[in-house]
């Protein structure tokens, strides 16, 4: 099907947008530059992006000190959690660098391009609770994205207030979480209703983590029994669909009591994989990497194929039907 042929009154409109964009940012990159011309900033200074506000990020130096930073137009593509060189100024200073990164979580914005949210991670806490209703190839997504960027991941159980007078639906989800501690991964079961989150406070200590989870797990919740002095607004469930509603805004990263630093991402009903190839989310199956190449045929697509090491694993029980269909469901999306 050929493209729509733009009308000259459209033609014009979409130049003229365009160029009033690049207008805009030309005169961003001015003000920047004349800030760093006019000789009243400070010496440079490591810091770390704690919060991002469109054309600026809130930086925080090692000292704890807070202060709003304009970016120089040769820096692009700045999230939480990157480390940074500044100069800071009065009242805003000018981010002049940026570190290397040891590891970004990303996903696709609503254009379908694939951008970084956060940097700098230790650990991914993949948060589920009774409600929305988990689904193990939901929780496999994630642990496959956590694994192929080399970040930990760790299943969070929230909300289990909501099991104590439920036995089939407890049932339920321990069905569902019971396969993967055999597989290497670490469960938590906290309840940010009820407290007793020592285990989690544990968990987070001394290290850079991220929340991510479907809408409506209480993400913004935990946040708030974590930090109580930092008020974050909570979306409540859908009385009619019992799924959430998007509250967080930016990546905001807040400090710990324990040492610890928490980055509170926004809400993603599901983690996208289209960018990703049928040999990555192989890789991003932990029981799958030693029995991977071996397969009869190079292209072996592990349906039916004779002389398929998966299928011959999942005979023996090294691998689980039910992770072989979460497979085969993510590696038939990665087209849509």
């Amino acid at each position: 099907m050929s493209k729509r042929k733009l009308t000259r009154r459209q033609a014009w409109r979409v130049n003229k947008i365009q160029e009033e964009r690049e207008k805009r940012a030309d005169l961003r990159t001015q003000k920047v530059e004349d800030t760093l011309g006019a000789g009243d900033l400070g010496p440079e200074q490591e810091g770390l992006v704690t919060a991002h506000f469109g054309t600026q990020v809130q930086v925080e130096s090692t000292s704890g000190s807070v202060l709003r930073c304009h970016i120089r137009a040769n820096i692009s593509g700045l999230v939480t959690g990157d480390r940074v060189i500044y100069c800071a100024g009065d009242p805003i200073g000018v981010i002049v660098a940026q570190r290397d990164r040891t590891s970004e979580l990303k996903r696709p914005d609503a254009y379908g391009n694939l951008k970084p949210v956060a940097a700098n991670i230790d650990q991914i806490f993949v948060v589920i609770a009774p409600y929305p209703e988990p689904h193990g190839n939901l929780i496999d997504r994630y642990l496959v994205a956590a694994e192929t960027v080399g970040i930990e991941p760790v299943i969070l159980l929230n909300k289990t207030d909501l099991l104590e007078d439920d036995p089939a639906l407890e049932e339920s989800i321990e069905d569902l979480l019971s396969i993967y501690p055999g597989l290497g991964y670490r469960i938590l079961k906290v309840s940010s209703q009820r407290g007793g989150l020592e285990s989690l406070h544990a968990a987070l200590s001394q290290r850079v983590s991220v929340l991510v989870g479907q809408s409506g797990v209480g993400k913004s919740s935990l946040v708030n029994a974590l930090l109580p002095e930092v008020d974050l607004r909570i979306g409540a469930l859908s009385e009619n669909t019992l799924k959430g509603v998007h509250t967080t805004t930016t990546a905001q990263l807040f400090h710990l009591p324990t040492g610890g630093s928490l980055i509170d991402s926004p809400g993603i009903r599901e983690f996208g994989l289209w960018h990703m190839n049928k040999e990555q989310v192989e890789q991003g199956f932990r029981e799958f990497r030693d029995v991977l190449g071996t397969c009869k045929f190079r292209d072996c697509q592990h349906q039916m194929e004779p002389g398929c090491a998966i299928l011959a694993a999942v005979e023996t029980g090294a691998i689980s039907e039910r992770r072989l269909a979460s497979y085969r469901h993510i590696v038939g999306s990665l087209d849509d």
